[in-house]
């Protein structure tokens, strides 16, 4: 069985960064792609950055040159860092990943979310 697990969220001031890791385990032969996502309370959950394991990295417009999406491929962990936060990125980030597991089939599945609050 495949588990998707966020960490690296917190409270931290306008300006500031932090770095989000979405860890997968289980039977797992490849993650194809991840995509992180966030929600703010009030509000439709929304796309912030995607990455394909062909190498393929897509950005909202509200996170490019600020945000960035990474994988260590021998942890099975995707990150993404996050500079120059703003209020408005407050969230609960999930990601969302689509892993070849061992016995071949496709799993897309989420995380449980991590808070990420930026206070001004």
């Amino acid at each position: 069985q495949v588990r998707l697990v966020e960490s690296g969220g917190g409270l931290v001031q306008s300006g500031g960064s932090l770095r989000l890791s979405c860890a997968a385990s289980g039977s797992i032969i490849s993650v194809y792609a991840v995509g992180w996502y966030r929600q703010a309370p009030g509000k439709q959950r929304e796309l912030v950055a995607h990455f394909t394991n062909g190498g393929s990295t897509n950005y909202a417009d509200s996170v490019k040159g600020r945000f960035t999406i990474s994988e260590d491929n021998a942890k099975n962990t995707v990150y993404l860092q996050m500079n120059s936060l703003k209020p408005e990125d407050t969230a609960v980030y999930y990601c969302n990943a689509d892993i070849i597991t061992g016995t071949g089939t496709l799993y897309d599945g989420w995380g449980q979310g991590t808070q990420v609050t930026v206070s001004s």
